[in-house]
């Protein structure tokens, strides 16, 4: 007897296209809630404040920001978007990460206009995803920036010098010898940048490796960043108790 053949993966396991229909049908089709699973509705109010609930502090670095502890549901809704092309969810994930732009800045917020910097994704990974979920994440920012009244704007600068080994598993000081001189500004880049003051910003910041490195890249090419910015972090320190 033949074996009997496994089940087909949906297209949205397989390819770009896949992924592209998915998030198709994530805008056309409702869906459970990303965080929770509560039934037709992408987004649940318990879990939409959770998003807003804690008042961003700084991480590990204390000139990085983030919007709420990486624990779920915000966890949840991190992964669907990013690996499961939940776009819908831009939106609020944005104005997280737009709350926690507006704290790492305090009273420098309208000193001057704003430029997003996104981590850079490894172009393999946009491939596999469909889409490129950080820099999703730095315009939706942006805008609600924008309609807070303050001038923002996203652009991808950053972009990866050569490969780097798989984080999982390293420590702090192995992550920030891993990462080291991987991270290079694209040619260019300072144009139509002048006065603007670059934040960085990621959807999930751990030690903060990636943040540094891409810190000293912007100093390298003569554009230093102010400050940085997550939607989530694995430790968040209420502000003015940061040790």
């Amino acid at each position: 007897m033949p074996p009997t053949p496994s089940p087909a993966r949906p297209p949205s396991a397989r390819t770009p296209f896949g992924h592209a229909l998915a998030g198709l049908l994530d805008v056309l089709l409702p869906a459970d809630c990303a965080g929770c699973g509560a039934e037709r509705t992408q987004l649940c109010p318990a879990c939409r404040h959770a998003l807003t609930a804690t008042r961003p502090g700084p991480t590990l670095l204390p000139w990085a920001h983030a919007a709420a502890p990486y624990a779920d549901p915000v966890r949840q809704l991190l992964l669907a978007h990013k690996e499961r092309g939940a776009l819908r969810l831009a939106g609020p994930l944005g104005e997280a990460l737009g709350r926690a732009v507006r704290s790492a800045l305090g009273a420098r917020a309208g000193a001057a206009p704003l430029l997003l910097v996104p981590m850079p994704s490894a172009r393999a990974a946009v491939r596999a995803r469909g889409h490129d979920p950080t820099l999703r994440l730095a315009g939706a920012a942006a805008r609600s920036l924008r309609r807070a009244g303050l001038d923002a704007r996203a652009a991808p600068l950053l972009r990866h010098a050569r490969p780097v080994a798989d984080q999982a598993g390293l420590n702090a000081a192995e992550r920030r010898r891993n990462l080291h001189g991987a991270l290079t500004v694209l040619p260019r880049a300072r144009r139509g940048l002048a006065g603007r003051q670059p934040v960085l910003v990621d959807d999930l910041v751990t030690t903060g490796a990636s943040l540094a490195e891409a810190a000293r890249a912007l100093a390298d090419a003569g554009l230093p960043a102010r400050a940085a910015a997550t939607v989530a972090a694995t430790a968040v320190h209420p502000p003015g108790q940061y040790t």
